[in-house]
């Protein structure tokens, strides 16, 4: 995919592309345009080898309806930076889980104290002439609240763990490139950068 802009004269003012190449980084780069956003793509080898020890945490699976507004109260706070991802309503919520891959099953939540404090979103995606069948952890967010005991990577190994139970043998995500936390929890589980999507333009200050 590509998405450029021009200006009356013709010069390049601003540009999308996904995968990203280095020919891209090069055009953009002599049209003196600087990065708006990247975010990359990255897979791991399913079943989870680096986790293998890791503790079974307690998931189930997400209850539309009844767990709406939990599960929003957490996606809220937690993407209140994220461009994308945040400032949710429960009409952005059941778009999405009318969507036909939804599988409630692999929508998995983690509760304290009766309370929906971190979910893990996977999707499949079926095989095609490019890629074998994926696995994604397609959103994964954790309650403020209970950052720093370790339920972020747990969230992850367990929704990956269902998706190895259903037979897929890539896991996949996408992260933003300036989330080194993030980048640097995925690397420890194995995952590896596979490609990257990015926004350049003019004004580097937001994305196109």
């Amino acid at each position: 995919m590509r998405r450029e802009r021009r200006d009356d004269g013709g010069a390049l003012v601003a540009l999308e592309v996904d995968p990203a190449t280095d020919d891209d980084r090069a055009e953009a780069e002599a049209a003196g345009l600087g990065l708006a956003r990247e975010i990359l793509q990255l897979r791991v080898a399913l079943p989870l080898e680096a986790a293998v020890d890791d503790p079974a945490l307690a998931t189930r699976p997400f209850v539309p309806g009844s767990d709406d507004v939990g599960l929003l109260t957490v996606n809220n706070r937690a993407f209140a930076w994220h461009p994308d991802q945040s400032d949710w309503t429960v009409e952005d919520l059941r778009a999405r889980t009318a969507e036909q891959w939804f599988d409630p099953e692999g929508f998995r939540v983690h509760e304290h104290d009766g309370r929906i404090v971190g979910f893990c979103w996977t999707k499949v995606h079926p095989a095609d002439d490019v890629d074998p069948a994926l696995g994604e952890i397609f959103v994964i967010g954790v309650d403020p609240d209970h950052h720093g005991r370790g339920l972020g990577r747990a969230l992850v190994v367990d929704g990956l763990r269902h998706l190895a139970d259903r037979g897929l043998r890539t896991g996949m995500l996408h992260v933003e490139h300036d989330n080194t936390a993030a980048r640097n929890l995925y690397r420890s589980l194995g995952f590896t950068e596979h490609s990257s999507h990015c926004w350049w333009r003019a004004d580097d200050t937001s994305a196109p």
